[in-house]
């Protein structure tokens, strides 16, 4: 670290620093953010946007939320009353101790199992490990709260959107047009809701968001390096997900360990703003390069994908980080980005150009998906057709809803595919929890002190944000270890925000 502070380099960067603090250019900048600021306090649409929904508030005083702790804490009270039963037998085990402090650590543990989970091959991947994992966390956390009353399981700060799209979930079952497809699709959903409960309780303070955020980062990591080194050793054109005439001379697509390239760009999407969190709240320098370099790393193999859907959602997710974080930079992001048009490699550019080309087959492609995902939604617009991706095949085939040469395999579209497997409930419950959740991270963001949690927040929240976008033209849950993904972000957003609540209300009272 010395030499690097002692080099030329470093010492360059610091001089050019303080030229611009004291620059025209700065100030100009700073006061375009000043406005920026002062148009979003005092803005008549954004304001009623981002007041919280009268199902929101009410969720945490009502019998339902209630009834659903009692319920999920129920093995921890019962353990918790042993404990008083036993105390000196538990107290005097080195094993019980060395058990309950591991409990009470579950944060922990969680960023080294999604640090383990998410780098595993496609070809050993098994959709169980998902669901053995959290199930393995959740007895964790029971352990811990066996000794700790306050350490229960905090339904409260999960919300009312998400317990609705749940139960519309499980309603997905009941009313299937083939239960038996859907069955095997509920436990990945289960899975998901699992990681989200046990994140949002067992996160207590930044750091553990931050070490969540680092076993995002191991993920981003090994997977770009991977995608990196299939580049190196060159990717076969797939002739199924290009159109060779209208993206002549592309490099074949990288999909790393994900089995599919939009895929693979989707877990960068939803992973990339966590590292570039881990950049701006690391303490060390060492910690800042070496989140820079899997930044860095992670661009490039998303770049490496083509997948047009999720850069579109990266660069929305990067706006709006910019806009939470720090609004006053958005002018200079603004220049910046598109100063580094010129920067692009061609394919890239070429690629972007395609994007809403009827010529390209993938597009067309999407107009018969698309009008077969509606007459489905029409066909059973209240209860849906039932889970996963199976499901709506045998329906459509049955009825005979899709022509087109390529084969049915999803609506592309996030919306859409939410609604034909779940039903209007699940449709509005899923549209309404993404609101929630990005609504309350921007509220508690913009009147919050800079913070660990307070960045982190920011970066989820406009990951989901990015998501949302992406989900225009893709669904990302077809892979269900990307949907535990996708549920962990989420997850992080509502920890993130509890976590800046209690700093909030610590501050206040000191």
């Amino acid at each position: 670290m010395t030499l690097i502070r002692e080099s030329l380099l470093y010492r360059l960067c610091l001089a050019l620093a303080a030229v611009y603090e004291s620059s025209a250019l700065h100030r100009l900048l700073a006061a375009l953010g000043r406005w920026c600021n002062r148009q979003i306090d005092e803005s008549v649409v954004l304001r009623p946007l981002c007041r919280e929904g009268a199902a929101a508030r009410a969720w945490k005083g009502s019998l339902l939320c209630r009834v659903l702790s009692l319920l999920v804490n129920l093995p921890g009270w019962l353990l918790h009353r042993l404990y008083n039963a036993l105390p000196v037998t538990f107290e005097d085990s080195f094993f019980a101790r060395l058990a309950f402090a591991m409990g009470e650590e579950t944060a922990v543990a969680e960023s080294w199992l999604v640090m383990l989970l998410w780098i595993i091959p496609y070809a050993y991947w098994n959709n169980a490990y998902s669901l053995m994992g959290f199930a393995l966390l959740l007895a964790l956390f029971y352990i811990g709260a066996m000794r700790r009353r306050d350490f229960r399981l905090d339904m409260a700060s999960v919300g009312f959107y998400p317990v609705v799209l749940l139960g519309a979930v499980a309603m997905g079952v009941v009313n299937s047009y083939a239960p038996s497809q859907s069955l095997r699709f509920l436990f990945y959903h289960f899975s998901a809701a699992l990681c989200v409960v046990v994140t949002v309780s067992a996160v207590r303070h930044g750091e553990d968001l931050k070490r969540l955020a680092a076993g995002g980062g191991v993920c981003v990591l090994v997977s770009s390096l991977y995608g990196v080194y299939q580049r190196i050793q060159g990717v076969e054109v797939s002739r199924s997900t290009v159109d060779l005439k209208v993206n002549a001379g592309m490099p074949g697509r990288v999909d790393s360990f994900f089995d599919n390239a939009n895929t693979f760009c989707e877990v960068l999407l939803l992973l990339l703003p966590l590292v570039v969190a881990l950049i701006l709240c690391s303490r060390h320098l060492y910690s800042k390069l070496l989140a820079c370099g899997i930044l860095v790393v992670g661009v490039a193999a998303a770049g490496m994908t083509y997948s047009r859907a999720s850069w579109v959602g990266l660069a929305c997710a990067m706006a709006v980080f910019v806009f939470l974080w720090k609004p006053r930079l958005i002018p200079l992001c603004a220049v910046l980005c598109v100063l580094c048009i010129p920067l692009l490699p061609t394919t890239i550019w070429n690629r972007i150009l395609t994007i809403g080309n009827l010529s390209d087959s993938s597009t067309l492609n999407r107009l018969p998906t698309l009008r077969a995902a509606v007459e489905v939604i029409a066909s059973r617009p209240i209860r849906g057709v039932g889970l996963g991706t199976a499901t709506p095949k045998v329906f459509i085939a049955d009825w005979n809803l899709y022509h087109a040469d390529f084969p049915y395999v999803h609506s592309h579209n996030f919306y859409l595919e939410v609604w034909l497997q779940t039903g209007i409930i699940g449709a509005v419950s899923f549209v309404g929890a993404m609101l929630w959740n990005i609504k309350q991270a921007a509220r508690t963001v913009r009147h919050c002190a800079s913070s660990t949690a307070r960045t982190i927040t920011c970066a989820a929240a406009s990951a989901l944000c990015g998501a949302m976008v992406c989900g225009l033209a893709d669904y990302l849950w077809n892979y269900p270890r990307v949907m535990v993904i996708f549920w962990f972000v989420f997850a992080v957003a509502l920890a993130g925000v509890k976590v800046c609540r209690q700093e909030e209300n610590f501050r206040e009272q000191t």
